[in-house]
């Protein structure tokens, strides 16, 4: 049986379209999927399932897939860090254009590569393409420099968060609608079409290999990859810095915004622009001394340790997760917001004959068990005290029931109702912890003497509104 793993999000419908012109007959595969395993009248010797486009050349890396579609970004960001993996670049398949660009702030003084090099003082670059953003730098042979590794949003680090940053968009002129200046374009990519190098020599797929190929839109080849420069004429002039008694606060993009934007209603702040219709990542507030950035709540506590924000809003499991990883973080919890309430918990196949964590101790005895989850350090912590054994933790960026039965055994996950964790034939089998959202700060932060007093009228209202319900 071939395996192959396609994509979710911003590839879907152009691969929907491939699949349908190849013929598949692929009635589950869209937007709306409640379901991840899909199979093929035409190939029903076929397993496919669907993924976070992210984990694709991963899971194909490792074999546990034959074939996969997905961005050529992500091919490349696994191989600049595993270059001699199993992971085979087959065929571009035309569709799904864009390009990795470098991209500093508009307003900023930096405008050439050259410039990055001749930096005297360190360098920080975002990105969720960590791999690709430090090879970069090691290309450039920069002096000093940090990388930080995001969920997303990398648009809103420069310039006080981050001096540069890698994003992937499909012209460079999207990057100026969000502030920034692209000054190199790193890589040109297209949908890919990928193999496991051991499935390739193996494996007999050259019939549905040849009905993808057959069958590709008629869109040209891929540009050829490399850095190209950008118009210097993209330039303003540099910003003022921000004063230094200034409390940064980081406030969740995404589903939680109407939450957040609820209690500072509550707590009588007014904040402009949030949920933003355009995107905009900077909202103003009626908070004297306050500057507000929008990120990913999964990027607050790395961010807050490290000293980019002193305040953010974020989940109990993210913080959870950052303190595993870093037991002596700056980073503490000051204000339980009381909503977003979820479970965080392990999950297994319904199909498997154990009802708690000791059953399937007993059930994987001299055997690994493989764990896997978002949350990579807590899913570690949990494997270890749980006292499983064996066993190796696959990092997961969504989509994370679709891994049980076939490429994991163990799911760190965290539910609301239970109701998804059912639908997929999967079941809890413990409760790690119960999240809410909730104010972090950095310790530093709070007790700063230019920045406590702010913090600490932050702090009240917030309380006050919780409190008032």
């Amino acid at each position: 049986m071939l395996k192959i793993a396609l994509p979710k999000g911003r590839l879907l419908a152009q691969t929907a379209i491939l699949l349908d012109r190849a013929g598949w007959g692929l009635s589950g595969y869209h937007d709306r999927a409640r379901l991840y395993r899909l199979r093929s009248p035409r190939f029903p010797g076929l397993s496919l399932k669907m993924f976070h486009e992210k984990d694709i050349p991963i899971q194909v890396a490792v074999g546990n897939y034959d074939l996969g579609l997905c961005g050529l970004d992500w091919v490349e960001e696994l191989l600049a860090k595993y270059p001699s993996s199993a992971l085979v670049k087959v065929k571009n398949l035309g569709y799904g254009q864009g390009a990795l660009y470098t991209a500093v702030a508009e307003s900023g003084s930096l405008t050439t590569l050259e410039a990055l090099s001749a930096r005297s003082g360190g360098l920080r670059i975002a990105s969720e393409y960590p791999n690709l953003a430090e090879s970069l730098a090691v290309r450039l042979r920069l002096k000093r420099f940090s990388i930080f590794p995001l969920w997303g949003a990398a648009e809103a680090y420069p310039p006080d968060s981050a001096e540069l940053v890698l994003v992937p968009r499909k012209r460079p002129d999207e990057l100026l609608e969000r502030g920034l200046r692209p000054i190199s374009r790193l890589l040109d990519f297209r949908a890919y079409l990928i193999a496991n190098r051991y499935s390739l020599e193996t494996k007999d797929m050259a019939e549905v290999v040849a009905s993808l190929i057959d069958n590709l839109l008629p869109d040209g080849e891929q540009a050829p990859a490399g850095v190209s420069r950008v118009p210097r004429a993209m330039t303003k002039p540099p910003a003022r810095e921000m004063p230094a008694d200034v409390v940064r606060l980081a406030l969740p993009d995404g589903h939680q915004q109407r939450h957040v934007r609820s209690i500072l209603d509550k707590a009588g702040i007014e904040i402009s622009d949030y949920p933003s219709a355009v995107g905009n990542r900077r909202p103003g507030s009626s908070l004297a001394g306050v500057a507000i950035k929008v990120i990913r709540p999964q990027d607050m506590p790395l961010q807050v340790a490290n000293g980019n924000f002193d305040l953010a809003i974020t989940g109990r499991d993210w913080l959870t997760e950052h303190h595993y990883q870093f037991p002596s973080s700056p980073v503490e919890e000051l204000l339980d917001l009381k909503y977003g309430r979820v479970r965080v918990v392990a999950v297994v196949s319904k199909e498997l004959a154990v009802a708690d964590v000791e059953g399937l101790r007993q059930l994987y005895q001299g055997r690994s068990i493989r764990v896997t989850s978002e949350y990579v350090n807590m899913a570690d912590h949990y494997a270890r005290t749980s006292h499983l054994g064996l066993y190796r933790v696959i990092p997961t960026w969504g989509a994370t029931e679709a891994f049980l039965p076939e490429d994991a055994d163990l799911l760190i996950e965290n539910t609301e109702t239970g109701g998804t964790i059912a639908r997929h034939n999967l079941k809890i089998i413990d409760t790690l912890f119960e999240s809410t959202a909730c104010l972090i700060g950095n310790s530093a932060s709070i007790s700063s003497r230019g920045k406590a007093e702010r913090i600490g009228s932050l702090l009240k209202l917030l309380e006050r509104a919780v409190e008032g319900g």
